[in-house]
């Protein structure tokens, strides 16, 4: 009798044991699920409910801001944007390029001088209608 209640005993605690190490198992995969994440465009978005929104972050949300006032600006004073350069944001160009990029994108005469010059060392691409294609 004593040996069938030290063998259930046992069970009991391997059972709790396995529990206890599924639990922690679950809790460490989940850490990540609040975070910030980059799409395929290069764009930071929120996975899940982030606590923080870290430096790198907030710094592409003024660019992107500033890129898509700059866009404005042109598309109020009547520009018919093609494959140009706009200006830049920070340390980012911005261009205007074709979804699906053509060979136009690709031709120097239509890449952002500052760029090609290195004075920035990013580019926002953005389509005809100043939505954003890739950051870079």
């Amino acid at each position: 009798m004593k040996k069938i209640k030290n063998k259930t005993k046992r069970i009991y605690w391997i059972i709790f044991a396995i529990a206890m190490l599924i639990f922690t198992v679950c809790m460490i995969l989940r850490i990540n699920e609040d975070s910030w994440i980059k799409n395929s465009k290069g764009v930071w978005i929120k996975h899940g409910n982030p606590a923080e929104t870290p430096a790198e972050v907030l710094e592409q949300q003024q660019i992107i801001a500033c890129a898509q006032d700059i866009y404005s600006q042109f598309k109020r004073n009547g520009m018919n944007f093609s494959s140009q350069c706009l200006g830049q944001c920070g340390g980012y160009s911005i261009d205007i390029v074709h979804t699906p990029r053509t060979k136009e994108d690709n031709l120097e005469q239509n890449q952002c001088e500052e760029y090609l010059t290195k004075e920035t060392s990013h580019f926002i691409e953005l389509n005809n209608n100043g939505e954003i294609v890739r950051i870079i």
